[in-house]
């Protein structure tokens, strides 16, 4: 646990990171959201219930839990515990691990915020007005990363809803919106306050979420059309008749990948 603790995805994510009770919150959090976002959908119920999330109950202690992962996944509670715990175990280690790494190598960290109680007005003076402005061109730049996050979210919970075509393709012109707006904002701000920081607009936007790859020229012609404080409907407009640009965005999502199972081999469990 404690070497846990330690992982720059929990301290960075963590109300106190000077706190273990608040990085114990920051871990449990992390955890929970990878869980529900485990790539194997044969073992995904079993990693949960191994856990102490859905669909295991409250309360259960680690022997009723494996008994329970080991019936979901099919397999003896011997053979689970012995074979597939560990690889299960080991799989959310390596998920850990690459959670760290990410944050250790973003490019920027979002601004912590704290409450304010009494008003803070800006001096009449040169060096406020800059610094003040800098904070909100800074916000309004992780303002819009955040709201194109909020859609990509939204696009995968809806394909694994299997929600209908009509439903993904309209979130995900909404997404295509706020993710090339998160680039515009982006571009501004690094040109206008932050020119010698070693990241570009791309590595900023990434931190979204994923999305198609997209050319040069086709993630251009989206900024473009989203630059200026854009509405939805000004952005639909101004790309009308790009049909292609439209299907390798939508179409993007809408592809399935092959499964990569974590325990199959030559189509049998181990």
């Amino acid at each position: 646990m404690a070497v846990l603790l330690e992982l720059r995805g929990i301290v960075g994510r963590a109300v106190d990171p000077d706190d273990q009770a608040s990085r114990v919150a920051a871990l449990d959090g992390t955890l929970r959201g990878l869980l529900a976002r485990f790539d194997d959908a044969r073992y995904a119920p079993a990693a949960r219930a191994l856990f102490g999330l859905p669909p295991a109950e409250p309360g259960l202690n680690l022997t009723a839990r494996r008994e329970l992962a080991a019936r979901v996944a099919g397999h003896e509670a011997h053979h689970f515990r012995k074979r597939v715990e560990p690889q299960l175990v080991g799989k959310l280690a390596d998920e850990l691990l690459a959670d760290a790494d990410r944050f250790t190598r973003s490019p920027m960290i979002a601004p912590r915020l704290a409450p304010v109680r009494t008003r803070q007005p800006v001096p009449a003076d040169p060096f406020a007005w800059e610094v003040a402005e800098h904070e909100e061109q800074l916000t309004r730049m992780w303002s819009a990363i955040y709201a194109a996050r909020a859609e990509l979210l939204c696009i995968e919970r809806l394909i694994s809803l299997q929600a209908d075509r009509q439903s993904v393709v309209r979130v995900a012109v909404t997404a295509a919106w706020r993710w090339a707006s998160a680039r515009a904002e982006a571009i501004g701000y690094l040109a206008a306050f932050a020119p010698d920081v070693a990241a570009s607009a791309d590595e900023l936007v990434a931190m979204a979420g994923w999305t198609p790859a997209l050319t040069p020229a086709q993630a251009s012609l989206l900024t473009e059309a989203a630059s200026g404080g854009a509405s939805r409907e000004a952005f639909v407009a101004a790309l009308h008749g790009e049909t292609g640009l439209g299907a390798v965005w939508v179409d993007g999502f809408l592809a399935r990948t092959a499964p990569n199972p974590l325990i199959e081999e030559n189509g049998k469990a181990s």
